[in-house]
């Protein structure tokens, strides 16, 4: 690929700590409209960076740039695989085990809801 192809930008981010400074041609972007950066790079490939903007900050951006368009995966297929690898009874032995476990109404679903949760999150 050219080095002169216009569809390159010099990008500059600055992070220190939980907060980042992002240049895209020498212009800030306002911190406020982004929410995340991605950086990828193939080997002798050129790196390509992804802003995450966010509805805070400008309403306006303007200028040239490559758009990449990040589809949200459907969370269901996943779910559906995690719970078919649910073993009924070690899920009801953890709920009924739980400290947390009330007395209320739908206690033992909200603590198997619970139990599901942080064993999805390999707590």
């Amino acid at each position: 690929m050219d080095c002169h192809d216009s569809a390159r930008h010099h990008v500059r981010i600055t992070a220190r700590g939980g907060q980042a400074t992002v240049e895209v041609d020498g212009e800030r972007v306002d911190p406020r409209a982004v929410g995340a950066y991605t950086i990828t790079q193939i080997v002798g490939e050129p790196a390509q960076v992804l802003l995450h903007v966010t509805d805070h900050g400008s309403d306006q951006w303007s200028g040239m740039a490559r758009v990449s368009v990040a589809d949200v995966p459907d969370p269901g297929p996943a779910a559906a695989v995690f719970l078919d690898a649910i073993d009924p009874e070690a899920l009801e032995r953890a709920a009924l085990a739980r400290p947390d476990l009330g007395t209320e109404p739908y206690s033992l679903t909200k603590a198997m809801l619970i139990q599901l949760g942080e064993w999805a999150r390999g707590l």
